[in-house]
Formats: C-alpha cells, sequence, structure tokens
C-alpha cells in the first residue's frame, strides 16, 4: 500500500480566468474580515466564496455559507471556471519570496496523503486542535465533498533526490499555473504525469515519519471524513477517494524552509522590567534592529527574549538553565527547553498573565509599534524554533503551546481541489 499518489486536481481553467492572482486566497484559518471583504470585491470568482463564505443573519439549515459554498462550486464547474485534471499527476509547487531583505525559494510538490494506518509512514502533528475549527472544516469538506486546501507535511530527503528531479524535468519549463499573492509570494505549479518519474517520488516517501507543518485541523477533519465513510461501506478496499487527503509536502532537510516564531503582545504588564532580574540578565537596547540583530545572536546558544515595554527595549538572556526542568512544570526535555514554554513558566506565570491578556504576531515590527503607541503594555519578541527541536517534540507524541511556529509562506487555497467522489 503506497503512502502518497497522484490526483486529477480541479483548478481554475486558465482559458476562464486569465490572472490568477485575482481569484486565490489565503487558507481561511488566516483570513481576518476586513480580508474576506476585500477578496469578495477582488473578483466574482474568487476563492473565498468556497474557503469561507459569509454567514448572513437569515441563514437557516437549508441556506448557510456551506450550502452556498456547494451550490457555487457546482456552478463554477458547471460553467467551465473550474476544471479537473484530465491525467492523474503530482503538481510540483514553487514559491518565491522575500524577508527581511533576502530573497529564498521553497520547492515542494502537492500529492494525496494516504490515511490508512497501513500505508508505511507514520504522520505525526505538533500543535494541539480545537473544536470549533475541525466542527467547520468537516461541514464544509463533507458538504462539497472536496478538499479546498492542503495539509502542509514535512519529510526528509537528505539527498535532494525530489529536488533534482524536478529541476531535471520541469523547472526550465513554463508553469502550467502561475500567481502572486498580497504578500508578493510567488506561485507556480507543474504538472509532472509521467509515472515512471512519479513512482521514484513514492519511493522517497516510503517508511517515512511524516511532519504536520500547518494544516493540523484539515488533517484530523480528513480523518473524520474516512471513519464517517467507512461506517457506511463496510467492504472498503482502502483505495476509495476518502482514504487520501490533498498534502503539501516540502523537505525539512532543505536550507530554504522558512519557521516564523509567533511573538507575544501583552495588554496588561504592570510590573517592573527590574523585577526579572531574577531569572534573566537584562540589557537596554537602542534600537529595533539592534535588538532583532542581538535577540537573533543570542539565541544561538542561550534561552532569550526581546522585551518591548514603555521603560524602553531589552534583550533578555535566561540566567541559569538548571533551572528549567523546576520551573516549567511539565513535559520532555524537549519541551521544556522550547523558549515558549520558557517564557510562559519563567514569566507570564510568575506574574499572572494569562491567555486572555495575550495577542500574537508573526510581525515583530507590529509588536514593537504597537507597544511605542500605548495600545499594549509589552511585547516579547522570540526566535523561531529550530527543526531539530520540532522534530523531536512530533517524536515524542507531544504538542507545542499554541501560537509557537508560523510556517511561511502560507499554502495558497484555490490552486488544486481534491474531489472526494
Amino acid at each position: 500500500m503506497v503512502a502518497i499518489k497522484p490526483f486529477n486536481a480541479v483548478f481554475y481553467n486558465r482559458e476562464k480566468i486569465d490572472n490568477l492572482s485575482s481569484v486565490i486566497c489565503p487558507p481561511y484559518d488566516i483570513i481576518s474580515p476586513q480580508q474576506q471583504d476585500s477578496y469578495y470585491k477582488q473578483h466574482p470568482f474568487n476563492f473565498i466564496r468556497l474557503e469561507l463564505g459569509k454567514e448572513t443573519p437569515k441563514d437557516t439549515a437549508k441556506d448557510n455559507r456551506y450550502t452556498r459554498a456547494k451550490k457555487t462550486y457546482e456552478d463554477w464547474i458547471n460553467k467551465g471556471v473550474l476544471k479537473q485534471d484530465e491525467a492523474y499527476c503530482i503538481y510540483f509547487y514553487k514559491q518565491d519570496y522575500a524577508y527581511l531583505g533576502q530573497r529564498y525559494t521553497r520547492t515542494g510538490f502537492l500529492a494525496l496523503l494516504n490515511l490508512n494506518e497501513d500505508a508505511g509512514v507514520r504522520t505525526l502533528p505538533h500543535e494541539h486542535t480545537n473544536s470549533v475549527a475541525r466542527a467547520d472544516r468537516h461541514l464544509l469538506w463533507s458538504t462539497l465533498k472536496s478538499n479546498l486546501s492542503a495539509v502542509f507535511i514535512g519529510y526528509s530527503d537528505k539527498m535532494n533526490v525530489v529536488e533534482k528531479l524536478f529541476l531535471k524535468e520541469l523547472a526550465s519549463q513554463k508553469p502550467y499555473l502561475e500567481a502572486v499573492d498580497q504578500d508578493k509570494v510567488r506561485h507556480m505549479v507543474w504538472r509532472l504525469a509521467d509515472p515512471d518519474k512519479i513512482a521514484q517520488i513514492v519511493e522517497v516517501m516510503d517508511g517515512q515519519n511524516l511532519f504536520i507543518c500547518d494544516g493540523h485541523h484539515r488533517f484530523e477533519v480528513a480523518h473524520q471524513i474516512r471513519r464517517d465513510n467507512l461506517r457506511k461501506y463496510k467492504n472498503s478496499n482502502g483505495r476509495e477517494p476518502f482514504n487520501f487527503v490533498m498534502t503539501y509536502f516540502t523537505n525539512l532537510d532543505s536550507k530554504d524552509l522558512q519557521i516564523f516564531p509567533i511573538h507575544r503582545i501583552v495588554k496588561k504588564f504592570s510590573i517592573s522590567v527590574n523585577l526579572l532580574e531574577q531569572y534573566f540578565r537584562i540589557d537596554r537596547i537602542k534600537t529595533r534592529n539592534d535588538l532583532l540583530v542581538l535577540l537573533a545572536r543570542a539565541g544561538q546558544n542561550e534561552h532569550a527574549f526581546g522585551l518591548c515595554h514603555k521603560e524602553g527595549m531589552y534583550l533578555l538572556r535566561l540566567k541559569n538553565k538548571t533551572l528549567i526542568d523546576k520551573v516549567v512544570p511539565e513535559g520532555s526535555r524537549d519541551y521544556k527547553n522550547l523558549d515558549a514554554a520558557i517564557l510562559k513558566s519563567f514569566i507570564f506565570d510568575q506574574v499572572g498573565v494569562t491567555p486572555e491578556d495575550i495577542d500574537y504576531s508573526k510581525d515583530p515590527v507590529e509588536v514593537m509599534t504597537t507597544i511605542q503607541e500605548g495600545k499594549a503594555d509589552a511585547g516579547f519578541i522570540l526566535n523561531p524554533v529550530p527543526i531539530k527541536q520540532l522534530r523531536a517534540i512530533a517524536l515524542n507524541d507531544e504538542r507545542m503551546p499554541p501560537k509557537t511556529t508560523y510556517f511561511y509562506p502560507k499554502i495558497l487555497s484555490g490552486l488544486t481541489i481534491y474531489k472526494m467522489d
């Protein structure tokens, strides 16, 4: 039984949509209400109408955003706005982007992941999920009988077999699909239909530990849909469409894989900075850039945080690592050494900061500006979680604290759809 396989994706018809950038959108879970309005206005065929339709006060059991999404989906297919690939393919997916003045490229591929436990791979999460988000995606995907956005999974390919295949076979060709998102990330997709080349990729994936980077809710919903269907089909052969989920795979060994930290904005933080000296060395920092540079440097060997406060900007460095086992109350050594766990136990728990007091941002400049404008009392800037640490915690069957990792760039919604019927 293979772990992954090709599929015949549904995607926008290039003869009907000449500018793919106008109809794609991010995954549902990072779209704000303001962005939702913006995508609705951007184009009448924008994918937002399927991925995150609007609710109305008049919604009923028979007329709601899920039923409207289904009607829209069927209408777009009937009109040829969306069409299904005639071939079964693995879709190579390349993203070009800039971060802090440097250019990066991340390459991966879209295929179907086998959800069967006998598929020869172990798929490991690192985050908790919540029931509201699971229920939402379950209802949407079940109503449309389709995966609208991909689970994001990391695999290991130290020899770069998959990327070398892409470079040899497809990279010099014009992408089949191409779009630029609102963050100016360039997204490009190529079709690989050659069975022999696909078999090489399938072989790389065999027997792997796979790590969920993003899309934990989607992964759990795919399993729920499979369980729903197995109750109906007692004699499943394991090859029915509901046994698979559309997945984006990228190489965790690649130097271009970026994990951003998620920083903390604390609305109420009334204590003086000096009171943190019990556990931290505290250095006053003059400029924003200095804080980011010194934080990154300190993070190579120490547990360090940037603190933005009404009293100024500071670099905090944990004085005594031997206290971690005592102060962080639970988890393996890998878990206890997470910066997010240390920040919570050594600072937030000590001074009474609750989850309700905290907002989150992946942008350190936004955090600094928020504090300087007096909109919150304190901001804590974190370093990113190393891939090695993420792997270790997932292999321990542990889950990180909420809002610990942010994989960038996100996988767009609207590039490919997996039709489960």
